[in-house]
């Protein structure tokens, strides 16, 4: 997991006076750690749902912290202000959240005294958050707008004019060849491969080859936070790589565990140790997204914990198979998609055995992806990832050739020359190619039969993959014939060429080294550059709740004197704390700032650092 530095951008896409609406998922705070699935929430519009989650959090903070100033509804609306930006009557919204004591305290903490009251900050909201979760000392209910169609109810980044993304509504030809465009234009924040929509289609993102739009993966969702609304425990699809951008709002607390076999799996053995009997009635309860344990408990089992906290115009990445999760501090829109590195393979290929133990079906058919990079060797630009390429296609067809040997020597017959079977495509996954996939899934493990399958007589809709041919029916060997989409010779073709390609990188690579002899050590560094000043930056803060909604505001070029405004966080103390007033007197600040940022305004997709991180404890990853 690592948060990326920041650049802001406004909600260009997204209407918040539209009157479509989302539904919402309800979530039992402290029933978090049972594994229950969330029932549905409230339908709201952006509108409504930001309006409510802020009352909420307002009357969370007036019941049990101190404030000051005039940021409630009450005292807004005593002033003639109208707080509610969509005009809509408060008596029409459906409550968001709702919290009762059920034994009889006064506040979630028992440290608060008459003579004051806590400040408004992120680390009690994140005790106050673990209390109820731990401790179910509170029944708390809120509403999370998890997964919302960016397609139908806006991207927060404005859609690409030269095709970079899956759902660009049109394409200005005279445009797709001028060069990059200039930081902090508007053509920039259309066309830069940080626009969520764009970067699954990245040159160095194998989801570029996936041409259907499949929401969640290379199409971003929204998602409308509110105070204590979770993400719970999860890895992403098919272990792909995961970017997330905070558009607006309170912040969001995330924890992370590392991606590796050892840390990921012992992420999941505390699981199933403290919900051994659910687990044992739902495999696959992880993939559920239910499920929020704290780190205390992971730490307790071994398993190292990183946490960052998320600042509206920061990315937060997530790397393959790596587990996180989290909650937000109060109302807040964010956006996420995937994207894929060529070293993401093998975990891919650890994904699709993983899908295949518990029935699940895959988002997309690993082999084909695998056999379409193939089909683009010119994208392979390192040996490394080159040969991890080579050798999923060696293990991919090793096994598909034994089986099959295997299978026809039980008497399976062979009816491939007798049936007219479309061919492959490995140009691309496009809209026709993912459905004919969607038929051909197997009967037992709900794996893509992507090279061949089996059939029996008895039945005219099931088929298997290889493995699973004796789990499909009764019948002997003699009834089941088998459909071949890929020859061992076009197979073995496709391999070569990978080897071929593969070994010319590796000559590139030997005649371009210095000095081969000497092994080339990374050291990792014993803390993240910046975690210190972060920590000490995040204490002086506390949480201010009079913005109401998503403001109108574009992050300016290098030499504009505007700056941004509206934040929902805010240091403490009169003499730190910024305004609009403080900041535009020193526009030096502001210039070095934005110059800075202009500096890594297209950074590449191969510059990411895939290394796994390692610590004994909860460590704390920034900037």
């Amino acid at each position: 997991m690592h948060l990326v530095p920041w650049w802001y951008y406004h909600c260009t896409g997204v209407d918040m006076h539209s009157n479509k609406k989302f539904q919402t998922k309800e979530q039992h705070l402290h029933r978090l750690q049972e594994g229950v699935s969330f029932g549905d929430g409230e339908d709201y519009n952006p509108a409504e749902y930001i309006k409510v989650a802020r009352e909420k959090a307002m009357e969370w903070r007036d019941m049990y912290y101190q404030h000051s100033g005039s940021n409630t509804q009450v005292d807004l609306e005593s002033k003639g202000q109208n707080p509610d930006i969509s005009g809509i009557p408060a008596n029409n919204l459906a409550p968001s959240a709702e919290a009762r004591t059920d034994s009889g305290k006064s506040s979630p903490s028992e440290d608060d005294s008459n003579s004051g009251r806590k400040e408004y900050s992120i680390d009690n909201l994140e005790k106050d958050y673990w209390n109820i979760v731990e401790t179910q000392s509170q029944s708390v209910i809120v509403e999370y707008g998890n997964d919302v169609d960016a397609q139908a109810f806006g991207s927060g980044f404005p859609s690409s004019e030269r095709g970079r993304c899956i759902e660009s509504a049109t394409i200005d030809v005279d445009k797709v060849d001028l060069p990059e465009p200039k930081f902090g234009t508007d053509d920039f924040y259309k066309e830069t491969w940080w626009n969520l929509n764009n970067i699954p289609c990245a040159p160095d993102s194998i989801l570029r080859h996936i041409k259907v739009g499949i929401n969640g993966i290379n199409v971003p969702w929204m998602y409308y936070g509110s105070l204590f609304s979770t993400f719970c425990w999860h890895n992403e699809d098919n272990y792909l790589y995961s970017i997330n951008y905070h558009h607006w709002g309170a912040p969001k607390q995330w924890y992370g565990v590392p991606g590796n076999k050892k840390d990921a799996e012992g992420l999941e053995k505390v699981f199933k140790n403290y919900l051994s009997m659910k687990m044992r009635d739902v495999p696959d309860l992880l993939h559920h997204i239910t499920t929020m344990f704290s780190p205390r408990l992971l730490q307790q089992g071994g398993v190292p914990v990183y946490k960052i906290v998320q600042n509206p115009g920061e990315f937060v990445v997530t790397f393959p198979r790596a587990f996180h999760g989290g909650f937000s501090y109060g109302p807040n829109v964010g956006e996420a998609v995937n994207f894929a590195t060529h070293d993401w393979i093998h975990h891919g290929a650890d994904a699709n055995e993983r899908y295949r133990s518990f029935a699940r079906p895959a988002v997309f058919s690993h082999d084909r992806l695998t056999f379409t990079m193939a089909n683009h060797l010119k994208e392979q630009k390192a040996y490394n990832t080159c040969r991890l390429l080579v050798a999923e296609l060696q293990r991919v067809i090793d096994e598909e050739m034994r089986l099959r040997n295997k299978l026809l020597e039980a008497g399976v017959r062979d009816l491939s020359g007798e049936i007219c079977l479309p061919a492959n495509r490995l140009d691309q996954l496009d809209e026709e190619s993912a459905d004919y996939d969607d038929k051909r899934l197997c009967h037992a493990c709900k794996h893509v039969c992507f090279f061949s399958c089996v059939a029996c007589e008895c039945s005219q809709s099931k088929v298997s993959c290889l493995r699973h041919s004796h789990y499909m029916c009764r019948c002997p060997p003699e009834r089941k014939y088998m459909m071949i989409w890929s020859q061992e010779d076009e197979m073995s073709k496709t391999l070569e060429a990978a080897k071929t390609f593969c070994e010319k990188l590796n000559i590139d690579l030997t005649k371009n080294a210095h000095d081969l002899s000497a092994p080339q050590v990374h050291e990792l560094l014993e803390i993240a550059p910046g975690v210190n000043e972060d920590l000490r930056r995040q204490k002086s803060k506390t949480l201010d709740l009079s913005s109401p909604s998503p403001p109108k505001y574009p992050l300016m070029a290098a030499n504009s004197s505007s700056v941004r405004t509206n934040a929902l966080i805010r240091p403490k103390g009169d003499a730190t704390t910024i305004t609009t007033q403080a900041a535009a007197t020193d526009p030096g600040a502001n210039e070095a700032k934005r110059q800075k940022l202009d500096e890594m305004a297209t950074p590449k997709l191969s510059d990411v650092d895939t290394s796994d991180g390692d610590s004994s404890g909860i460590g704390e990853t920034t900037m």
